[in-house]
């Protein structure tokens, strides 16, 4: 198999034992979001696949993402002077997003009803979540947009790292605990978003402190002894911010300005990358990589762009983007056909169904 290396046997191992862990104790989806979702996976049909489910709802925000490059590329069709995004766009971005948040919400019910939930499963929908993260950040962000009444493309940069880390915490509790704290901050941005037609900061950066605070204090339940094995899932992503900063701060040609749709969705996509692999390490209980080698490349990409030996900043972020997006497509896919190739082939009554609560946050 191609690039089998980018899992290894001992993560396959890992999955055939692996069992899921979550805690939810948000009320809005205990008492609101998990009975409507209890209704409408009543309706869907026994063959529907909880795959197929995912992967829906997940081009769902993928299609407002396009549409809206449509209409409002540079994020300005918002402020004064410029052609603003048409009504039935929003109504559609709107119902886009309904869809998503539900499909994301009744995927892994859908594989308990049919007795069709694997690790795989699990994986395809977290690692498709780590992804979702950028899409809809930037969906939102044409909402109210750039100019003087807006938000600049700058802070919503560092918005968008406070989603991206908020997103990694979770996972990293579990590496560190075997337990997905699930954090609110989803569900709440999602209502508040609908309802007020913006943003929530707050529900944006709520980092999942219960869980922190419950790691703290079962310290002797944790998978790493050292302090250096627990925080070695960060040292990645922190990377990735810095390069990325370094990019944006030292830029000739302002880049971000130009070009924020782009570089948004490369900082997005090249941070589900280096999720995925860390939800492979906790779901296989193998060993976090200090360095995901995507980041070299990256770095020499960042030092030619800021000391301008490439003259075309902007073919410059095109064709790294590019290279980004094909990249993780093709470890997505390796990483399924691999784990499908072998479940099938060498170990096929190995995996058992892993009854699991379906996670729904970003």
């Amino acid at each position: 198999m191609a690039l089998y290396e980018y899992v290894t046997r001992d993560q396959l191992s890992g999955f055939d034992k692996y069992k899921y862990s979550a805690v939810d104790s948000n009320p809005l989806s205990v008492y609101v979001m998990h009975p409507f979702w209890n209704s409408v996976v009543k309706v869907m049909p026994r063959w529907l696949a909880p795959n197929l489910i995912t992967f829906t709802g997940f081009m769902f925000l993928v299609f407002n993402f396009l549409m809206l490059s449509f209409y409002d590329y540079h994020f300005d069709a918002s402020a004064e002077g410029y052609s603003h995004v048409p009504s039935w766009v929003w109504v559609a971005a709107g119902l886009f997003n309904f869809l998503a948040y539900t499909l994301d919400g009744v995927d892994g019910k859908q594989a308990r009803r049919t007795n069709s939930s694997t690790p795989l499963g699990e994986l395809f929908d977290h690692g498709l979540d780590s992804w979702a993260c950028v899409f809809f950040v930037a969906t939102v962000y044409s909402i109210f947009g750039r100019g003087p009444s807006g938000v600049g493309v700058a802070t919503l940069y560092y918005i968008l790292w406070v989603v991206l880390f908020s997103f990694i915490l979770s996972h990293w509790e579990k590496y560190n605990t075997g337990i997905l704290f699930l954090p609110w901050g989803y569900d709440i941005s999602q209502v508040v978003s609908r309802k007020h037609c913006t943003p929530h900061p707050s529900g944006f950066s709520l980092f999942n402190s219960r869980g922190v605070v419950t790691m703290a204090s079962r310290s002797n339940t944790l998978k790493h002894s050292s302090m250096y094995e627990a925080f070695l899932p960060f040292l990645s992503p922190v990377l990735l911010f810095l390069l990325s900063s370094v990019w944006v701060i030292f830029s000739p040609s302002n880049i971000l300005h130009q070009q924020p749709r782009v570089f948004y969705l490369m900082v997005g996509t090249a941070f589900a990358n280096v999720t995925c692999k860390l939800i492979v390490c906790q779901m296989s209980n193998t060993r976090c990589q200090p360095l995901s080698w995507l980041l070299v490349p990256m770095a020499t990409v960042v030092l030619l762009a800021v000391t301008g030996l490439v003259a075309n900043e902007t073919l410059l972020i095109y064709v790294w983007t590019a290279v980004v997006i094909l990249t993780h497509i093709h470890y997505g896919v390796s990483v399924v056909s691999v784990y499908t190739h072998t479940t099938h082939t060498h170990t096929p009554h190995a995996r058992t169904p892993q009854t699991h609560t379906h996670t729904h946050h970003f």
